[in-house]
């Protein structure tokens, strides 16, 4: 590839809190993975997570701002970097058991309740972490008897959003039971919402609650149930009987957005190809020349259709967020 694909970086000047916080959660996170394997690894990646975490706290600022077209207009970050900072103080916390992240997020979770760009307890995804932020910090606070206001209550807010029987519920389903929000590439949010459904239904189960939701009570049982209909009408069990996960089943998408998928390989066409030579593998109407095993794409609309084409960017790409976090949940029903 000699087409441009320019690096970024962030420094004091230009600031991106919410990739820094971000990438300090991830350290955070494996820290703990890796704990009980190589601690000295563990520990490795926990001294970074803190220093990245210090970064995005003490130089704070949007990357937004900072690298301009390369995050925009496709993936600014539209709700503040405040769920980011929040979010990497709580994995932290949860790596360290040091209490200075513990108030940090105390002390910063009800101002981000009260914004106005990015409070909702409902979302969660590559840009808002709220309904993350929410779950995590439930798993410690859940028996105490203030539930450390705002956490487990707006968890429980978020399990009576999606249940389809809950008085309270603000996704649709289509009727081939599909959740959907309003966005395009759907099964992001099929995936991210399934992984919280079953994460809290752990917390719930370790706990021996319930969430009541008006007269519907939902039980840990119910979380997970809803999850894995998701998973099954993702792997072919929906009216067209197609698998979204490329490469699985009988029946799954063959003309993807996807460069890497729809070019020839090197190997196929050692010649140069420029810029727009790849035009002509685009628009052709044939399956793409490389199977992406294993990705899931945007998904069907709202009527269980699927157009299975490249034009239909929302449908037919596949992206990491809605890949990863349905790694956790097959993982968990495996």
């Amino acid at each position: 590839m000699d087409t441009s694909r320019k690096a970024y970086y962030l420094t004091q000047r230009k600031p991106g809190s919410e990739v820094s916080a971000e990438i300090a959660a991830a350290l955070a996170a494996s820290s703990i993975v890796f704990r009980k394997i190589d601690g000295k690894y563990s520990k490795a990646l926990l001294i970074r997570a803190k220093l990245v975490f210090d970064f995005a706290n003490n130089h704070r600022g949007s990357y937004n701002d900072s690298i301009g077209a390369g995050a925009c207009p496709f993936y600014c970050d539209f709700n503040g970097y405040m769920d980011e900072l929040i979010w990497g103080a709580a994995w932290l916390h949860k790596a360290s058991n040091d209490q200075n992240y513990w108030n940090f997020v105390k002390s910063n979770i009800l101002s981000l309740e009260s914004t106005s760009n990015g409070g909702s307890f409902s979302e969660f995804g590559w840009d808002s972490k709220n309904a993350g932020i929410n779950v995590l910090v439930s798993e410690g606070v859940m028996n105490n008897p203030s539930n450390e206001n705002p956490f487990v209550p707006n968890a429980n807010n978020l399990i009576c959003s999606l249940l389809p029987n809950s008085p309270t519920k603000s996704v649709t389903y289509s009727k081939g039971g599909l959740l959907f929000k309003v966005g395009s590439s759907n099964l992001q949010h099929a995936t991210s919402l399934s992984f919280l459904l079953i994460v809290y239904a752990r917390y719930m189960q370790a706990n021996n609650k319930v969430v009541q939701c008006g007269n519907v009570i939902a039980k840990p049982s119910d979380l997970t149930n809803l999850a894995k209909s998701q998973v099954d009408y993702i792997l072919g069990n929906n009216p067209l009987g197609m698998s979204y996960m490329v490469g699985y089943g009988q029946k799954y998408p063959q003309k993807i957005h996807h460069r890497g998928s729809t070019l020839p390989s090197i190997d196929v066409n050692p010649n140069h190809m420029g810029c727009r030579d790849g035009d002509k593998y685009f628009q052709s109407s044939e399956p793409n020349i490389n199977e992406l095993i294993g990705a899931i794409v945007g998904g069907p609309a709202d009527d269980d259709s699927f157009q299975d084409s490249r034009y239909n960017v929302s449908q037919s790409e596949p992206t990491t967020y809605i890949n990863a976090p349905f790694v956790g949940v097959l993982a968990y029903f495996k």
